[in-house]
């Protein structure tokens, strides 16, 4: 597929959907739940929950990484978790992670392949002190289901996400998404170190 495909593909978008469901669509959103994932072009939050235009709030970041609570800063990453809990009122958020994932393998690896991406070290935060590590599974795996736990952590300090995680009125999911299987997994409960379940 070029480029060219997807402007013909554009140009035909409002003959695609029929006309009642673009004026529903028109009338303001509902979604069921925030879906914070990788900006990685394989992963396609519609495709893995099987969702409609209008279901998913989406937040695409590299590395599905959830910035910490800093009101005062100027964050879309944050401005889209809170105008997703607060004012849309998601009953649910998920965390996506995937495999072959190149943020969480520059994470890994402690920035090597970063040197000309000053940008993304700062993001992932990775250190610039020169120690890099060898990654073992390309798919690196448990590294990013544990890169999934750690950023539900991270959201659970955003104190509108905890109170309302607190009542009920918020609940929170770690998935991970296998390129290579195409399967779906769930983060345990508990969040421990425990394998992540089929879903």
């Amino acid at each position: 597929m070029n480029f060219q495909h997807l402007v013909h593909q554009a140009r035909r978008h409002s003959g695609v959907v029929p006309r009642e469901r673009r004026l529903q669509w028109a009338a303001g959103q509902e979604p069921e739940a925030l879906f914070i994932t990788c900006s990685d072009s394989r992963v396609i939050p519609s495709a893995i929950a099987g969702a409609e235009p209008g279901k998913l709030f989406e937040l695409r970041t590299a590395g599905n990484m959830v910035p910490e609570y800093r009101p005062d800063s100027a964050s879309s990453e944050m401005a889209t978790i809170e105008y997703a809990v607060l004012q849309l009122g998601v009953p649910e958020i998920v965390v996506c992670g995937h495999s072959h994932c190149g943020a969480v393998t520059a994470l890994t690896a402690r920035g090597s392949g970063l040197d000309r991406l000053p940008a993304m070290r700062n993001w992932l935060g990775v250190p610039d002190n020169g120690e890099v590590r060898t990654v073992t599974d390309p798919a690196v795996r448990s590294e990013s289901q544990q890169h999934v736990r750690d950023q539900l952590d991270v959201l659970e300090g955003y104190p509108f996400v905890r109170e309302r995680v607190a009542d009920g009125r918020l609940r929170l999911h770690g998935w991970f998404f296998e390129i290579d299987t195409g399967n779906v997994l769930r983060c345990p409960d508990e969040r421990t170190g425990a394998d992540f379940l089929p879903l």
